[in-house]
C-alpha cells in the first residue's frame, strides 16, 4: 500500500474569528454605542451582590458618617450652636469622603482581578460598566444619607431652619458626587495605596476651601476663586442655605444643580478614562 493512502487528508477545521492578543477565544462583540438600561441594571445588581459579600465595607460606607457625626456632636457638648454651625455642612462632606474612598479602592480592586477586563469583553459599554456601579453605589449611597441625615436631625438635635429632607437631598448628591470622584480617580491608581494617595490631592484641597471653616468670601482672592470651581464649595453653600432659610431658595436651586452637574460630568469622565486592567 501507498504512503499517499496509509495518510488520510485532515479535514478542514472552520475558522473562529479570535480576539487580537487571546489566541483561541472568541472575539467580543462590537462595543455598544450608547446606555442600555438592562446592561447598566444588570451591572448594579452584580455590584450590590458583591457587596452584600462585603459587610465591612458596607459598615464603612454606611456606619462611618454616622459615628463621625456623634463624635463631633459630644466634641462640641459643651457648645451645641457650633454644632449647629457646622454638623450640616459636615452632613454632606462625611459621605462624600467616605464613597470616594470606598469606590475608588473597589473599582480599583475589580480592575487588579481581571474582573473589569473580563467584563469588558461581553458586548458591555464603558458607559453602561460606570453606571452600573455608580448606581449599585448610589442605592447605598441614600441607604448612607437617610441614616445620617435622621441621626443628626432627630437623634443629636441638629437645629436647622429649613427643610431636613432638602439636607437629604443634598447629603445624598455629595456621597453621588464622591461616588462619581471615586471611579474616575480609580483609573489612575496602579494599586489600593495609591487610590488612598489621591485623597489629599482630590478632597483636601476642597474641605480646606468649601467655606467650612471660615466664610469664602473672607479668603485670598485667588483660593476664593479656586473656591469657586470646586464642587464641595457649592454642598457646604447648600447645606447653609437650609440651615438658615425656612424656603428653598434660588441660591439653593443653583448649588443643588452645580453638585448634581458636577456628578455627572465626573461620570463621563470616568467612563471616558476607564481602563480594562492595570498596566
Amino acid at each position: 500500500m501507498s504512503s499517499t493512502a496509509a495518510t488520510s487528508p485532515t479535514p478542514p477545521t472552520p475558522s473562529t474569528s479570535t480576539s487580537p492578543g487571546t489566541p483561541g477565544q472568541p472575539a467580543p462583540a462590537s462595543r455598544p454605542s450608547a446606555l442600555n438600561i438592562s446592561r447598566t441594571t444588570a451591572t448594579a445588581a452584580r455590584a450590590l451582590r458583591q457587596l452584600r459579600h462585603d459587610p465591612r465595607t458596607i459598615a464603612l460606607m454606611v456606619l462611618v458618617p454616622c459615628v463621625m457625626l456623634v463624635l463631633l456632636r459630644y466634641v462640641f457638648d459643651g457648645s451645641p450652636g457650633t454644632f449647629d454651625s457646622i454638623g450640616a455642612s459636615l452632613l454632606g462632606i462625611f459621605p462624600l469622603i467616605t464613597m470616594f474612598l470606598v469606590t475608588s479602592i473597589a473599582t480599583l480592586r475589580e480592575r487588579t482581578s481581571g474582573t473589569l477586563e473580563r467584563l469588558l469583553a461581553m458586548p458591555l459599554g464603558k458607559g453602561d460598566l460606570i453606571a452600573g456601579y455608580a448606581l449599585a453605589f448610589g442605592a447605598i449611597a441614600v441607604l448612607q444619607s437617610l441614616l445620617a441625615t435622621g441621626i443628626a436631625v432627630w437623634l443629636l438635635g441638629l437645629d436647622v431652619t429649613g427643610s431636613p429632607w432638602l439636607l437629604l437631598l443634598v447629603a445624598l448628591l455629595d456621597a453621588l458626587l464622591g461616588t462619581a470622584l471615586g471611579l474616575f480617580v480609580s483609573a489612575f491608581a496602579a494599586s489600593e495605596f495609591q487610590a488612598v494617595q489621591f485623597m489629599p490631592a482630590v478632597i483636601f484641597p476642597q474641605l480646606l476651601l468649601c467655606g467650612l471653616f471660615t466664610p469664602r468670601s473672607d479668603m485670598h482672592p485667588v483660593l476664593e476663586a479656586v473656591s469657586d470651581v470646586l464642587p464641595m464649595s457649592y454642598a457646604v453653600d447648600a447645606m447653609n442655605e437650609v440651615l438658615k432659610h425656612t424656603d428653598m431658595t434660588t441660591v439653593f436651586v443653583r448649588d443643588v444643580l452645580i453638585v448634581a452637574g458636577s456628578a455627572l460630568l465626573v461620570l463621563g469622565l470616568g467612563a471616558a478614562t476607564l481602563r480594562r486592567r492595570t498596566p
